[in-house]
């Protein structure tokens, strides 16, 4: 609602392949803001219809078939309802937005993390993940699976290993410096907290305590105060209502419906009684104690100069004692244990290492498969001399191995193959991304996938292998295309069409699902143009036709 020339639009889009034409100008483009927004994108407040007080885009996804995207809300503490996910994101004009998940509001930081695992869009310009060489070791894990998963494992377990073991022996050896001093140092700070045994909340019920020993005369004259109002004054509470419920009883007989009032009102009686004997427990209990008073406001200097010292809270204070123990247990043994740490340092690492090769020679056989697979589909995609490969380079391992992998490409036979970063035609980038994802299909990836004019620059046969590519993605993904083509149009499941209107003198945007007739004369226009001729129309059936033979 109210995005910029769109004052409301509602669009279903089902399951496989759905398409949106339009003529340029039409507010295509402004779809794609939206879907943006709803998935995290910054917020550009231009896009607030003028003249509306608020932009509004709302998004359900039916997460039923993925387990464990189910499984991702639940970690993120997202609320879903029989497996339905529910966005929104509201831009205010003076320069605010939200955005509420499952209706509770949400950082847009984790709105954008989700949206990652749910939506992949590609636009001519902005292709997200791919242009960024750091993600695509990434993609060459998630396409060989399980093997790489596992691998992957055991090296971030190593790693983890050798980085306790690191940690553990600079501390040891940083200690060894000051050795003295630092045993000195620590031996006090244990001893200086152990003798306080603070507690985790302490601080607080001690406070409480000092507030309610500095005001014990104030406290027992309210509860005697109470306690004459209630029992033991001439009029009190009690008796007035016991003689309340004497009266109304020597009258019950006459009308039932005091029975009911009459049980209420003993019950309360009750209640005032036992509240009573409990004030007067309280009251008896309350008596001015100088010592305890001194004792107590002793006891919360202590813990506030334990914390001044050593934490926030004695939970921090307490974490500190902790630490202090493990150094001191080092320093006390300092030469056997600096050996034993140094060697255990080097076996995590010869352990890292060995881990991290594995993982490299899985990468580089199955990369090398990867590889002729995109390069196929290249081919598919009317780029038959077109060369992509996967260059690995060495580093120092950590937890995702030792290696920086990049996508080099080259359009064409004879030109040097360059990072895919550096790539200059959006309809080349474009085309690359789509033959990784038919290299993906089926085996990983987020449900749905949007194409923003992935057809730039292309047209006859080069057009039609795309669209035969997008139709094979979408038996495994939701697929959405904005596209300028006929021949990718006429492939599609579902049909849109976005065309401007004009409504109480302003111009507006609509969305309207084509229906059969519809269609047939939206693929004429995208044929001829405006004047749709009778060849363009049979030639748009034709197209529909070949593209769904059950039509």
């Amino acid at each position: 609602e109210n995005i910029a020339i769109i004052e409301r639009a509602q669009v279903a889009l089902g399951p496989g392949f759905t398409v949106l034409t339009g003529e340029t100008g039409a507010g295509k483009s402004l779809l794609i803001d939206a879907i943006e927004l709803a998935l995290g994108e910054r917020a550009d407040f231009d896009l607030v219809r003028s003249g509306a007080r608020s932009a509004t885009v709302s998004v359900a996804f039916d997460l039923s078939t993925r387990p464990e995207l189910i499984k991702e809300c639940g970690e993120l503490g997202i609320p879903l309802e029989d497996s339905m996910l529910y966005v929104q994101r509201e831009l205010i004009a003076e320069g605010r937005s939200q955005c509420r998940v499952g209706g509770k509001l949400l950082p847009v930081a984790n709105l954008r993390q989700l949206g990652i695992l749910l939506v992949d869009l590609h636009g001519q310009h902005d292709h997200q993940a791919l242009l960024h060489a750091d993600r695509h070791v990434e993609y060459l894990d998630d396409w060989i699976g399980t093997p790489a998963a596992r691998a992957l494992e055991a090296v971030h377990a190593c790693f983890t290993a050798a980085q306790e073991a690191k940690r553990r022996l600079i501390a040891l050896r940083t200690g060894l410096r000051d050795r003295e001093q630092r045993l000195d140092l620590l031996s006090f700070q244990v001893k200086e907290i152990e003798s306080a045994e603070p507690r985790a909340g302490e601080l607080e019920d001690l406070e409480a305590q000092l507030t309610r020993l500095q005001h014990v005369e104030k406290l027992s004259n309210a509860a005697y105060a109470a306690i004459e109002a209630l029992a033991d004054g001439e009029t009190n509470a009690t008796d007035l209502v016991a003689g309340s419920a004497v009266g109304l009883g020597a009258v019950e007989r006459f009308d039932p419906v005091l029975a009911t009032l009459l049980e209420s009102l003993n019950g309360s009686l009750i209640s005032l009684q036992e509240g009573v004997h409990e004030l007067r427990a309280y009251a008896e209990g309350l008596e001015a104690d100088p010592d305890g008073l001194e004792e107590v406001a002793g006891r919360i200097d202590l813990l506030k100069r334990l914390r001044r010292k050593y934490g926030a809270d004695e939970a921090e204070v307490l974490a500190f004692l902790d630490q202090a123990r493990e150094q001191l247990a080092l320093l006390d043994d300092a030469e056997q244990s600096e050996e034993e740490l140094a060697q255990k340092l080097a076996d995590s690492e010869q352990e890292l290492r060995k881990e991290a090769k594995n993982l490299t020679d899985l990468r580089k056989i199955r990369a090398l498969e990867f590889d002729a697979l995109v390069a196929r589909q290249l081919a598919d995609l009317g780029m038959e001399r077109a060369l992509f490969r996967t260059e690995f380079s060495l580093r120092e391992p950590d937890g995702a191995g030792a290696d920086d992998i990049q996508f080099f490409f080259s359009a064409n036979a004879g030109e040097p193959e360059k990072p895919l970063s550096r790539i200059a035609s959006g309809g080349e980038i474009s085309r690359v991304m789509l033959a990784i994802k038919c290299a993906f299909a089926g085996r990983a990836g987020v449900p749905t996938l949007i194409f923003d004019e992935v057809d730039a620059g292309l047209g006859g046969r080069a057009a039609a292998t795309v669209a035969a590519k997008l139709e094979e993605l979408a038996a495994h993904y939701q697929v959405i295309v904005i596209s300028h083509l006929p021949q990718i149009a006429s492939r599609a499941i579902s049909h849109y069409r976005i065309e401007k209107a004009e409504s109480a003198g302003r111009v507006v945007a609509q969305v309207r699902r084509l229906d059969d007739n519809e269609r047939v004369e939206e693929i004429a226009r995208m044929l001829a143009g405006e004047r749709i001729t009778a060849s363009a129309l049979e030639n748009a059936r034709d197209m529909l036709v070949t593209a769904r033979p059950e039509r």
